[in-house]
């Protein structure tokens, strides 16, 4: 997923679907905050649109407990427009703040700013290991690997994601989809596959990182 809006106004959510949606980014709308953190718990997200006011759980609140996990961009919308508020959200690690109404030009350029500056990179070089966004490739020492599109995709979402422990339940949603017929127990084979083709040691792995009772994490050697 691309874009978690969350915002309990259906009528202004219904309409940022339709915008972003045009601009070919997957969105999905959360109208509570529980929801918006058991949303992206499940499934993540490349960028979260956050309103403050929200029933239940407020948006600071949403943000305070995501920064506790994450780095995903945060773009805060609210009709809450006080010193104060703006400098709470930017405090609390948002990326930048909106006023309510907007411009929805000026909300696309931001938006697209914010993709560009964070997923622009074609490759992501640690040590000896460098994956090519763009060709698909994966290359160690110099020589490249053989991946399966499941394998890069799984190795590319570790990576971009250094250091944070990502769960099963969300690194299978995002490989294989929510829907997949494929169990879990998929994971754990790519898992190994992957480790044996950029591990120096397989069975005492430094890169894909097992975090026990939750799923796993990519370190830098």
């Amino acid at each position: 997923m691309d874009i978690l809006i969350v915002e309990d106004n259906k009528e202004l959510a219904g309409l940022m679907c339709d915008f972003l949606r045009r601009e070919n980014y997957t969105v999905s709308v959360a109208e509570n905050g529980e929801k918006a953190l058991s949303l992206y718990e499940r499934y993540g997200a490349r960028l979260i649109v956050l309103d403050i006011m929200l029933p239940g759980m407020d948006g600071f609140g949403v943000c305070k407990k995501i920064r506790e996990e994450s780095n995903v961009p945060i773009l805060i919308v609210s009709a809450k427009t006080a010193k104060e508020d703006k400098l709470c959200g930017l405090d609390l690690g948002a990326d930048d703040y909106i006023e309510k109404p907007y411009d929805i030009d000026i909300m696309l350029a931001k938006i697209s700013g914010i993709f560009k500056r964070r997923y622009a990179v074609d490759e992501i070089t640690d040590g000896d290991i460098c994956i090519n966004k763009v060709s698909r490739t994966v290359c160690k020492n110099g020589v490249q690997l053989e991946m399966t599109a499941k394998d890069f995709d799984l190795l590319l979402l570790l990576a971009e994601n250094k250091g944070r422990a990502l769960s099963k339940e969300y690194i299978f949603n995002q490989i294989w989809g929510s829907d997949s017929f494929s169990e879990q127990q998929t994971l754990t084979v790519h898992i190994k596959w992957l480790r044996q083709k950029i591990e120096d040691d397989p069975k005492a792995p430094k890169r894909i990182l097992t975090v026990w009772g939750v799923g796993y994490k990519y370190e830098s050697v």
